[in-house]
């Protein structure tokens, strides 16, 4: 088995490079936009007067980031060809993720706002594989373009991980499809168009048949952001919403009705080994610059490096980022030779434990680095606050290694329980 990473993804790394540094590098150091990523990256992203959604002068920034990355085409990297793309795989997506992460923080990879110069476009494989003919007509151009934007309503106030349990629900009204509830942790609502709604429209709590999926404008009557919830890590794009009575025609029916879920764990997998690999990459690079630092730094008449105690703590996280960036790979390639459901185990295996290292690298290199790890000044505060999300969101750890536990106990349905 060869563990090089292939030539061609090699020469793709160097060219991703090439572009940073010919037009994400300028574009950072114009007009002061460096307050975006130093010490008063939160104050400058964040309009706290304004429920503490994204400044628009950021949000802006981003979007020119994007522009020249689809320009030079490598923002549609990971799409099918139809749409602009070039097929990347899941492990060319795998490496990517994790080189553009090890930068650090930057224009090029902004994670907290999943914005990067290659990027993921969950939407556009959703509408492709579930939109009717005329939903992909309309909906598609707007995708790509940026100018219809989804956000994504599944969790709720007494739901999360147990979302087959969710308690907003639709009914038919004639031609029309009428929708109460409520969604907690509603995230892009701060600029979305529509809103993927998930909604009981038959069986029983607990069932996962019976729920379906809708694009509901969130202009429509009766649907109201009633606030955005403030998190660790700002600026917050996660909404909290009602909705009374919100009426909606059968053209925004998204997928089959009763099985909505399906929407909800498209493209998951894929979703989920990215964001391992990119834990990995924001892990790799503390542990850099707490050896960088460490280095330098001289304590006592000698380099601070010199200590066990400072080298045998990076020395493990050191370990394991090699041992985790091996399984991601072999996920990664066994994600692009196999029917997805066949490594849903090794999927989640890499994913909780990238999402702890990013965590426990922060934490490191803060300690590592002293006072001035602590502060603002080093970005190490900003990944583990970002990076502490993951633990919970996309599937948290718990959720995550329960899968892991079905496969290692053999555990298929909730029968093998018993």
């Amino acid at each position: 088995m060869n563990f090089e990473i292939p030539r061609e993804i090699q020469a793709t790394l160097a060219q991703l490079d090439a572009f940073i540094e010919k037009e994400i590098k300028p574009l950072e150091l114009e007009n002061d936009n460096m307050r975006f990523f130093d010490h008063r990256r939160e104050w400058a992203r964040t309009d706290f007067e304004n429920d503490g959604v994204p400044r628009a002068d950021w949000e802006a920034l981003l979007k020119e980031m994007r522009r020249r990355a689809d320009a030079a085409g490598w923002l549609r990297l990971a799409l099918p060809k139809e749409y602009g793309g070039r097929d990347a795989s899941n492990l060319e997506m795998a490496i990517i993720r994790e080189h553009l992460a090890t930068k650090g923080l930057g224009l090029h990879n902004d994670l907290q706002n999943e914005s990067s110069i290659v990027g993921n476009f969950p939407t556009v494989l959703m509408m492709r594989d579930f939109g009717t003919d005329e939903q992909k007509k309309n909906w598609m151009p707007g995708f790509l373009e940026g100018t219809k934007r989804l956000a994504f309503g599944l969790t709720e106030p007494n739901h999360g991980s147990d979302a087959t349990y969710l308690e907003t629900t639709a009914y038919r009204d004639g031609s029309e499809w009428v929708i109460n509830g409520m969604k907690r942790w509603n995230s892009g609502l701060h600029h979305a168009t529509h809103d993927i709604i998930f909604a009981r429209t038959s069986g029983t709590p607990g069932d996962p048949v019976g729920i379906s999926a809708f694009l509901v404008p969130t202009d429509a009557p009766g649907f109201n952001v009633d606030f955005f919830w403030w998190t660790f890590n700002m600026p917050t794009d996660h909404a909290e919403v009602s909705m009374k009575d919100v009426r909606v025609g059968e053209e925004a029916v998204f997928g089959r009705i009763d099985h909505g879920l399906e929407l909800a764990q498209h493209f998951v997998h894929e979703n989920r080994i990215r964001q391992a690999a990119s834990s990995l990459g924001a892990a790799q690079y503390c542990i850099n610059e707490a050896v960088r630092y460490s280095n330098e730094r001289i304590t006592w008449g000698k380099k601070l490096s010199v200590n066990q105690g400072i080298q045998f703590p990076l020395v493990e996280l050191h370990t394991e980022a090699a041992m985790l960036r091996q399984l991601i790979r072999y996920t990664a390639t066994m994600l692009d030779q196999k029917h997805h459901m066949e490594v849903t185990h090794l999927v989640a295996m890499c994913n909780y434990r990238a999402n702890r290292l990013a965590c426990d690298a922060a934490d490191r290199a803060m300690q590592t680095c002293g006072g001035v790890g602590y502060s603002r000044h080093m970005p190490f505060e900003h990944i583990y606050r970002h990076h502490r999300r993951y633990r919970i969101t996309e599937g948290s750890e718990e959720i995550q290694m329960r899968k892991v536990a079905s496969n290692l106990f053999g555990f298929t349905s909730s029968q093998d329980r018993k």
